[in-house]
């Protein structure tokens, strides 16, 4: 009997991250959606030349699609596909869900922003948030926390020394 090797079990790693989006957003809910994908992008994928940071969600005719989402096509893609880097791309979650977020949209100050891009039993993943616009002065107490958890760690590590 052959055992399963660990390289022909399903990996759950990221592809891309949209790092922006947790300093300009505060994020409410997060959902797991699937993406229809041509065969040239899912190859660029593997090879990380994707851009997530000024993507958005749009929701159009009870349907949701990934805007500004730039995967940059390979050198050696096919020469009978003409790639487009800024394709608008589908996301694919269930009838129930696009209506509760459909409902939550229409609400004031509220967003859909893809979060990252990651690989889930061999398919792509893009994980989405109903998101609320941050204020500037958010934004500044992001900048101060994170400053403050950098000296705190510099200290730590200067005091283990």
């Amino acid at each position: 009997m052959v055992k399963k090797s660990d390289a022909s079990a399903p990996k759950n790693t990221r592809i891309a991250d949209n790092k922006k989006a947790a300093y300009n957003y505060f994020f409410e809910e997060r959902f797991e959606a699937g993406m229809v994908l041509e065969g040239w992008e899912v190859k660029a994928l593997r090879e990380g030349k994707v851009q997530l940071t000024d993507g958005y969600v749009l929701i159009r005719d009870g349907e949701l699609f990934v805007l500004g989402c730039q995967i940059q096509a390979l050198k050696t893609a096919s020469t009978h596909v003409n790639p487009d880097s800024v394709r608008t791309k589908k996301l694919l979650l269930h009838k129930a869900e696009i209506k509760r977020l459909v409902g939550k949209v229409e609400q004031k100050g509220y967003t859909l922003v893809p979060l990252n891009l990651h690989w889930k039993a061999g398919k792509v993943k893009c994980e989405i948030a109903l998101a609320k616009g941050k204020a500037e002065h958010d934004k500044r107490d992001t900048i101060k926390d994170r400053e403050g958890k950098r000296e705190v760690e510099r200290a730590m590590k200067s005091r283990n020394r």
